[in-house]
Formats: structure tokens, sequence, C-alpha cells
């Protein structure tokens, strides 16, 4: 099979050029994401980070991806696991998401909050649901990882119908956002 030669306006910038950092955030400023917190345990111990790059790809198999920044202390821990536990959150896990979010903070040092489970992943106990995952793949990107990863086993605490607002906690514009009846639009 040959392949036509692609054509190239002259405003289409060529392979290799890109837009400032500055800029792309500036446009993903307005580009809300759900957040949740990865956690994983490691030669020294657990580690958790927040994120807000979560999405599902596939529902058969259930697959979901995230990336890691390679600046957090935690994702060198977080990419060798060959598991880990991905916690989805709402407006009343804005606790543990500032936490995660917050660097030099020992996000374990209250072992009330959380527990290992029998497969040797940290949970963090009454978030709004957390999945037990293996990962499948990595691929290095910029300064972050992007990591796929299947769900093993899953828990739910507070499940919305279809339809229902919840209270869904999002990252948009620096801040942090409770989503709810109140933003909704039909």
């Amino acid at each position: 099979m040959t392949s036509l030669p692609q054509e190239r306006s002259e405003s289409t910038p060529a392979i290799g050029t890109s837009v400032s950092a500055d800029d792309f955030k500036r446009a993903f400023r307005g580009h809300p994401g759900g957040i949740a917190v990865i956690t994983a345990y490691g030669e020294h111990g657990p580690v958790a980070l927040t994120a807000s790059s979560v999405s599902s790809v596939s529902a058969d198999p259930p697959l979901l991806i995230f990336s890691v920044s390679s600046m957090s202390s935690a994702t060198p821990t977080i990419v060798s696991a060959s598991t880990i536990v991905v916690h989805l959150l709402d407006a009343e896990d804005i606790g543990l998401a500032r936490a995660g979010a917050t660097s030099g903070l020992d996000r374990f040092a209250d072992t009330t909050t959380w527990t290992r489970l029998s497969t040797g992943e940290p949970v963090y106990h009454g978030v709004r649901a957390w999945l037990r995952c293996a990962v499948v793949s990595r691929m290095d990107a910029g300064g972050s990882t992007v990591i796929a990863a299947q769900a093993l086993q899953v828990n739910v605490e507070r499940d919305l119908e279809p339809g229902e607002p919840g209270a869904a906690l999002v990252y948009h514009n620096r801040t942090w956002h409770r989503l709810g009846e109140h933003s909704r639009l039909d």
C-alpha cells in the first residue's frame, strides 16, 4: 500500500516546532480535569500523588490511563510498580486531594486514614471510589510518564445513578471546584 504525500499549509507548523509551555498551560487552564490520587508501595514505603489526568480508555477490558510528572518524588515508585491504586475523588475528598498535591507532606502519617490491601498496595478509606490496577504499559512523554493500567478490583463508596449530579471534584484554572446540580446544563 502506498501513501499519498501529506499536504501542509503555510500555517501548519513543521514537526519539531511547538507552542511555548506557557501557551500550552494557558490553553489547558480552561479545560477541567477530574481528580484522583494514585498510590503505590515501594522499597521505601507507600507513596501518593494527586493527578488530574486519569481517563477511562476501555470498559472491556477495563483500562485507564494517567500521567505522572518526573518532578514528583512519588513518580519513581509509581512508574516502577506492577500494581497501583487509583482513588477517584469527589468534593468530600478535598483534603486527600490537597495532601496528594502538597510537596514534602507525609501523606501516610495518619495511619487511621489508610491501610494496605492484602496484595500490598496502600488504599485510603472513605473515598468515593478506588480501583486496584495492574500496570500494563508505560510511555515516556516529555517530562512525564503515561501509564496504562487494567482494573483488577473496584470499591465504590458513593455511587451515582446515571444523570445524578453528585459532587464531582475537578481542577480548573488552578483551583478546586465542586460540580453539582448548580453547575448542570441541560
